[in-house]
């Protein structure tokens, strides 16, 4: 992503918040991207007991409007708004917090016992490290936060 692409996501970013947390839900993830049709603002968004198509549908309205008065974006796009779906991405440290005990997979910027890749259950957060309990592995592992490059729920099948 250009220099330019990341300033517009950190302004989009900082305008939309805002309508989303007014609303009582979260903003998990925004993206700005040149897709093969044009231009593209996605937002992910979640609340307590999931969003809905009604939820998805109000927020873009609302945040198609103040784009259109803020003019962030000067050329045009598509504005996508929905649920971070199934296996929805941690970002921030409090999710691993939220989401301890569930399945997840990260990857990392660099090997811990010579992997990048894990797969496991949130066991514990504390201060800027991730306890996982490994899947097929009986010890916990403790991957710092600052090297996840990528983390994912993964759907269980009960």
């Amino acid at each position: 992503m250009s220099k330019v692409e990341q300033e517009t996501v950190r302004n989009l970013s900082e305008i939309v918040s805002p309508v989303v947390e007014a609303e009582g839900m979260e903003l998990v993830d925004l993206q700005f991207q040149r897709e093969q049709n044009g231009w593209v603002v996605r937002l992910f968004v979640d609340k307590s007991g999931g969003v809905n198509l009604d939820d998805c549908g109000a927020l873009s309205t609302q945040i198609g409007h103040l784009l259109d008065v803020e003019n962030v974006i000067p050329h045009s796009y598509t504005l996508e708004v929905s649920s971070p779906g199934v296996d929805r991405p941690l970002k921030k440290l409090e999710d691993f917090v939220r989401f301890k005990g569930k399945l997840i997979v990260i990857r990392l910027d660099q090997p811990i016992h010579g992997r990048k890749k894990w797969r496991g259950r949130i066991h514990d957060v504390r201060e800027s490290m991730i306890e996982l309990l490994p899947k097929n592995r009986g010890e916990s592992v403790e991957l710092p936060f600052s090297h996840i490059e990528k983390a994912n729920l993964e759907f269980e099948w009960n």
